[in-house]
């Protein structure tokens, strides 16, 4: 199970802040190099992004679903990454005192990811959300400087 939480320095209303702001994806979402706003008005239900990776030389796009949005407490996102498949990507958003625990679960849902889903996958995405928790924290704790 891909689960992985970090503690932010800063109250849950700072941290909506940057998950909101479309042009912040890429600050803080490990991979991608950028970001921009495709459709609807995000992060509302049905909003997608576009976003670009890149691998050493080769670059690949994809784009980001909104499935959920329920502030201030979860962002649900669908991630499509073309021939790769596609991940369900749940972030929780919880007050913990004067700052906020956040929580995020991944898996992946469609596509050769979820046919081939197990536990080394697993341990790749848990590196991945500690290093993505650690730049949201970074981001959402900055900005109070």
């Amino acid at each position: 199970m891909a689960v992985r939480h970090r503690l932010i320095k800063r109250p849950p209303e700072a941290v909506w802040a940057v998950l909101e702001d479309a042009s912040r994806y890429s600050d803080w979402v490990v991979g991608t190099s950028s970001s921009r706003l495709k459709d609807g008005d995000w992060p509302k239900t049905g909003s997608t992004l576009e976003y670009t990776v890149h691998l050493g030389p080769r670059t690949a796009a994809g784009e980001t679903v909104v499935r959920l949005y329920d502030p201030p407490r979860c962002l649900e996102l669908e991630a499509k990454s073309g021939a790769l498949g596609t991940a369900r990507i749940a972030i929780e958003v919880r007050p913990w005192g004067d700052e906020t625990l956040v929580v995020v679960d991944e898996h992946p849902l469609r596509g050769p990811g979820g046919l081939m889903h197990n536990s080394v996958v697993d341990a790749l995405l848990q590196l991945r959300h500690r290093a993505m928790l650690r730049r949201l924290a970074e981001v959402v704790e900055g900005e109070a400087g």
